[in-house]
């Protein structure tokens, strides 16, 4: 099936989060839709599937104008799409959750449960899904779970198919299954609609590439298009990919976690023994695929999550006896994973946010009385050394775009002596141009002998950044790791294989490629 949009434009009051767009999809392609977070790509494909009306322009379908009034139209007219987070109940089965809302009867309106199990197995066994059409959704791993919302659209005759940002909660191995899933799709004669901001990925897949800027199309482009090409069209600029440094200098232990466990509200443990230590002049980098206890370590080492069990240390002292605003004091950096929510209160001025864990020291107080001036003056030489694009530090924060957010948010925790800093998705919703100041500016904190604690999801960061690289699994600190460990033992370990093992599995994979190559050539010369 061909999908065009011609001219289409969707409005939220005065903001215009897609502007005069144009793209047209072959039959039987996969064409990446590739653009920064909140270049508007989500908004646009919730606009082909109907959960948004078009303000102007036309979406036609081989050719035919077509109006969708809800998700209900476009799934008739053979849409189907996979969501970024995905839309499926846990406690459901695969069957279930497959047929919710299309179910198929028998006589008098009854359940053909049957029919439904047989429709799951026979699209898992033609794709090669490997999915038990009776397991339960929440004892699946993730990769699995997409597959279930792959085969949901599928079971529907989907013949265009969107997926949003499919490989944000996946495995480097999860990646390449998903990515081998799309080729077979495509074979099959699916178009693919590939919604993504990561580059390497962008060019392993796409037959087209649609780059999307500010709501608007900024240009086209093809999988031989280099990242550096790739990342420009994005920015609207030159930027640098790599980040460059030289190793940490790994002075003595500062923080050391050990034993650490951690329950949640219902008493479930989400920290389990875990262990690690970091060391001055250092990058300690937390990678694993979002959701197995990387948020609860952080808020652990700062005291918003009470220890159940174990124990932190910085420099010796024990930050399980102070509060959250002493831990601050003595020296903890924080930037959270969720700026908006945890980082920055929108209601106040740039200035009153970057004092917002300070206002009640000097030289920002005097007693019981607040010093505006020294804070104003504060605020003006720090967004001027980031380099935060506003009118006035009197002006909301909220005024200001989510990277310059977030550099007010690491000015403010930059902005004293640190003995620690800890940054949960430091670059999470930012442009590439703003993603390399952040870097930079963490490795200069690390030059300073600071300890530097990143977590992140995106192994590309992990990687940039990282003296070592500690792998998280369900709670748990799978393995602690040098930093030129390859993608491949990586993705492993983010499976929950442990770092030995992980490195023999990889070898062996990298052995039977090799053999693999081999032969092609010899049967070639032959």
């Amino acid at each position: 099936m061909k999908l065009q949009l011609k001219g289409v434009t969707k409005r939220f009051g005065t903001f215009t989060a897609n502007d005069q767009i144009d793209l047209t999809v072959e039959p039987g392609e996969i064409h990446a839709l590739l653009g920064e977070n909140g270049a508007g790509k989500s908004t646009l494909m919730n606009t082909i599937y109907g959960l948004y009306s078009p303000d102007e322009g036309q979406i036609l379908l081989d050719d035919q104008p077509v109006t969708f009034n809800g998700p209900g139209d476009a799934v008739a007219a053979g849409i189907g799409m996979v969501h970024q987070h995905f839309m499926l109940i846990p406690v459901f089965t695969v069957t279930e959750s497959v047929v919710l809302g299309y179910e198929p009867t028998k006589a008098a309106g009854i359940l053909n449960f049957e029919q439904a199990r047989q429709k799951v197995l026979e699209i898992s066994s033609r794709f090669g899904f490997d999915v038990d059409p009776d397991a339960r959704v929440e004892d699946l791993p993730v990769g699995a779970q997409q597959r279930v919302e792959i085969i949901k659209a599928l079971s529907r005759e989907a013949k265009v198919l969107i997926l949003d940002e499919p490989t944000a909660v996946l495995t480097p191995q999860e990646t390449d299954e998903l990515i081998a899933i799309m080729r077979q799709l495509k074979e099959a004669g699916t178009s693919i609609v590939f919604i993504t901001h990561k580059l390497r990925e962008v060019r392993a897949i796409a037959d087209r590439i649609t780059v999307i800027r500010r709501g608007k199309v900024v240009g086209e482009a093809t999988p031989q298009s280099t990242e550096t090409e790739l990342a420009s069209l994005m920015v609207g600029r030159q930027v640098s990919l790599t980040t460059d440094k030289e190793p940490g200098q790994g002075g003595e232990v500062s923080l050391t976690v050990d034993d650490l466990t951690v329950l949640d509200s219902a008493g479930k443990i989400v920290l389990d023994h875990v262990s690690l230590d970091i060391r001055r002049g250092e990058i300690l980098a937390v990678a694993g695929v979002d959701g197995n206890g990387q948020t609860e370590l952080s808020e652990a080492i700062l005291g918003i999550r009470h220890a159940a069990s174990g124990t932190i240390t910085l420099d010796g002292q024990d930050l399980k006896k102070l509060t959250v605003k002493e831990r601050l004091a003595a020296g903890l950096g924080f930037v959270p994973e969720d700026r908006s929510t945890d980082g920055v209160i929108a209601g106040f001025s740039i200035t009153e946010n970057f004092v917002l864990d300070m206002y009640d020291r000097a030289p920002y107080a005097k007693g019981v009385v607040m010093q505006h001036q020294a804070m104003r003056e504060a605020a003006e030489k720090q967004t001027a050394r980031f380099d935060v694009r506003m009118g006035t530090v009197d002006d909301p924060i909220s005024t200001l775009s989510g990277g310059n957010q977030q550099k007010v948010v690491l000015a403010r925790e930059m902005s004293r002596d640190l003995r620690l800093f800890v940054a949960s998705q430091p670059t999470r919703g930012l442009d590439v141009g703003s993603i390399e100041f952040v870097h930079r500016t963490i490795i200069e904190e690390r030059d300073k002998g600071t300890p530097c604690l990143v977590i992140s999801t995106e192994l590309d960061e992990v990687l940039n950044l990282a003296d070592r690289i500690a792998v998280m699994y369900r709670g748990r600190i799978v393995g602690i790791v040098p930093a030129d460990t390859s993608r491949d033992v990586l993705g492993l370990m983010m499976a929950g294989v442990p770092a030995e093992e992980a490195q023999e599995q990889a070898a062996a994979h990298q052995s039977a490629l090799g053999e693999a190559d081999e032969l092609a050539e010899e049967k070639e010369q032959a």
